[in-house]
């Protein structure tokens, strides 16, 4: 049996992440905040499937459901880790609370820090370890090279997430535990139809960037409503973990050459500010 944890499980990516992988006889840990969301889980995912129930802001509940992981693997050792779990705080950066900004980080990329800390005994980072190397999965963006205006601070946790999975890799050589990033486009879940997707906070509808930011939300709603499946994202995830010497970064993005290639390659930071400028008034 080869055993895998996903964090963020209970929608979206993690959650068509871990109905394949229990699909094609993997193992896997899922991590909740809810214990209504663990239920479902357990239910809709069956005997291959385990809920651990914690917050990757806290370190007590991460270490507790990492000794639960450890009981159960016994000799054995973690084939992966999908660091999945993350939220996007979006707004004007020059009247944000410098404390939304901090949340953003706390569990985009401290959050995956803390939970690649405890696990990564599990994945043979000890010595002696009895069995094979596991593999990091990080689940970035797009925004990850690409800077778009109104969503600074998931923009900013991306850029991050890169250079701290790259610097961990080299690291972790040490160990032969392989780090990989994979950077979703636009992907299509139930979070573009709540009414969470569509809130302005009035302190940026009031201020001189009031109308752009309309328009962005827009545009940004229906690239997410018409964005990738989970399940493509998820196919990636396991074709990544059965790969001896996968490459170390993934871009998975719908209308690849206009919404990657172009922006990320074929222009400019100057002529990518004047297309935004253009799109958003």
């Amino acid at each position: 049996m080869k055993y895998v944890v996903v964090t963020g499980a209970s929608s979206g990516i993690g959650l068509a992440a871990c109905r394949l992988l229990c699909q094609n006889g993997y193992y896997v840990f899922g991590s909740v905040r809810r214990k209504d969301d663990a239920d479902r889980l357990q239910s809709g995912l069956g005997d291959n499937f385990s809920p651990l129930l914690f917050d990757v802001t806290d370190r007590p509940a991460i270490q507790k459901a990492q000794q639960t992981v450890r009981k159960r693997l016994g000799t054995a050792g973690l084939t992966a880790l999908i660091n999945n779990a993350g939220i996007a705080v979006s707004g004007v950066l020059q009247h944000m609370d410098p404390d939304d900004f901090k949340r953003q980080f706390d569990v985009n990329l401290f959050g995956v820090l803390s939970v690649t800390q405890a696990f990564l005994p599990l994945l043979g980072a000890e010595k002696d370890c009895p069995h094979p190397p596991g593999k990091i999965i990080n689940i970035g963006s797009v925004s990850g090279q690409i800077a778009y205006p109104f969503i600074g601070p998931y923009v900013a946790s991306k850029f991050a997430l890169e250079g701290f999975s790259h610097s961990l890799r080299r690291e972790l050589l040490l160990y032969g535990i392989d780090v990989i990033l994979i950077a979703p486009g636009s992907v299509r879940t139930p979070i573009w139809d709540k009414e969470s997707a569509t809130h302005i906070p009035e302190k940026y509808l009031n201020s001189a960037y009031g109308k752009a930011l309309k328009r962005f939300q827009r545009e940004f709603i229906k690239a997410g409503q018409s964005g990738l499946p989970p399940q493509a994202i998820a196919e990636r995830i396991l074709k990544i973990i059965e790969k001896r010497r996968p490459a170390v970064r993934h871009a998975v993005v719908g209308k690849k050459f206009t919404r990657w290639i172009i922006p990320r390659y074929l222009m400019c930071a100057r002529m990518l500010d004047g297309l935004i400028s253009k799109l958003f008034r």
